[in-house]
């Protein structure tokens, strides 16, 4: 399969593309590493992979609605 067959393949079936997937998981496991590890938002960006903590909150805001502690200090309010 080539490259771009893939890469049309992938987002007919997930709508995103696998770039995107990528950032997904690694945005999700950011936010398990800071709920369920305790790690700050710093450990847990250059442990997903992110080399720039200010890249990585931008991203997290954008897929979770607030910045990492915020969001973290909220999901630990919610489920206490």
């Amino acid at each position: 399969m080539s490259h771009s067959l893939f890469f049309q393949q992938f987002k007919a079936i997930t709508s995103i593309s696998p770039l995107q997937f990528q950032k997904q998981l690694r945005l999700i496991e950011a936010r398990r590493l800071m709920r369920t590890e305790a790690a700050s938002a710093t450990q847990a960006a250059f442990q997903v992979g992110y080399e720039s903590v200010s890249q990585f909150t931008r991203e997290y805001t954008r897929m979770f609605g607030m910045p990492p502690k915020r969001h973290i200090a909220s999901l630990r309010a919610f489920t206490m």
